[in-house]
């Protein structure tokens, strides 16, 4: 169900692309900079009703990943959908174990491919760095030729430190568009996002409100009041004027909807308030850290 007090918010739209060895960028597509995340909804109902709520309510990017178990369901909401297909931008991701190697990796994507039932994919990313280094060059290499032979549109990775960066970009005919990490205004990551940007990459933020560990923050409800918007909208609004795709997880509905009204928001007034949050805090996962 649509919101019935409002249209639709339009998503702004970033453009990503591959940097070459040569310095110039491959394979540009357009991005809408705002997404579903959709890790932990059931299969069954939860994931699906997320995916269509979002659609109708100015959503045009869903992020699923094959660990998350609900690639179908994704899959079904964009077919079941009114948009046509290249009106909606779908992100999985490479399970990383499943990131074995050239083979394995093809054989993954494939998989998923099969579960989704679309055409092809937006955005595959690696999910981890791959724990084993002698199969790093080898997934990337098949990343890299899912790119070239049209199957997905754009390729990156996830949980990726700025060592990992370097190293895949020593030998990659094509650098990752993206590199989705844990951000947020107590995690803002300025010297990896830098890394991010000298490899040609766009930061993509995940558990934007640190899986709601802090949306009870005294700092942000100030801010919140002062800016007359909740906490979440602050929290997500934050990470999309630090130029980051974002990718707030919800499957209630009201929260959706909450959540892309993050973009009327105005916090011009409020960036040395925001600075301030940073407590290198993580949520969750980290591989950034790891070999």
């Amino acid at each position: 169900m649509q919101d019935p007090n409002n249209s639709p918010t339009k998503s702004p739209v970033l453009t990503i692309s591959h940097r070459t060895p040569d310095g110039k960028s491959a394979f540009p597509v357009e991005i809408p900079q705002i997404g579903l995340g959709v890790f932990l909804m059931k299969e069954d109902g939860e994931c699906g009703n997320a995916c269509a709520w979002a659609l109708e309510n100015g959503y045009r990017h869903l992020d699923t990943a094959t660990v998350y178990e609900n690639e179908r369901a994704v899959g079904a909401a964009v077919r079941a959908s009114e948009l046509g297909r290249e009106e909606i931008f779908v992100t999985t991701k490479l399970r990383r174990g499943d990131a074995l190697g050239y083979d394995a990796t093809i054989n993954a994507f494939s998989a998923s491919m099969e579960r989704l039932d679309i055409d092809y994919v937006d955005l595959y990313l690696v999910h981890a760095p791959p724990e084993d280094r002698e199969h790093r060059p080898g997934v990337w290499r098949a990343m890299e030729d899912l790119l070239e032979t049209g199957q997905t549109m754009a390729i990156g990775v996830s949980n990726y430190g700025a060592h990992h960066l370097s190293e895949l970009m020593e030998n990659a005919r094509y650098g990752p568009a993206v590199n989705q990490i844990e951000i947020h205004p107590w995690l803002q990551r300025v010297e990896l996002r830098a890394a991010i940007a000298a490899a040609g990459a766009v930061p993509m933020a995940y558990s934007p409100l640190a899986r709601g560990h802090k949306v009870n923050d005294p700092g942000l409800g100030e801010i919140a009041t002062r800016l007359g918007c909740s906490p979440a909208q602050v929290a997500i609004k934050w990470c999309l004027d630090q130029g980051c795709i974002t990718i707030p997880k919800s499957s209630n509905q009201a929260r959706i909807i909450e959540n892309i009204g993050s973009l009327e928001v105005d916090m011009s007034s409020e960036a040395e308030a925001l600075a301030q949050l940073d407590e290198d805090y993580v949520s969750g996962w980290d591989p950034t850290t790891q070999p």
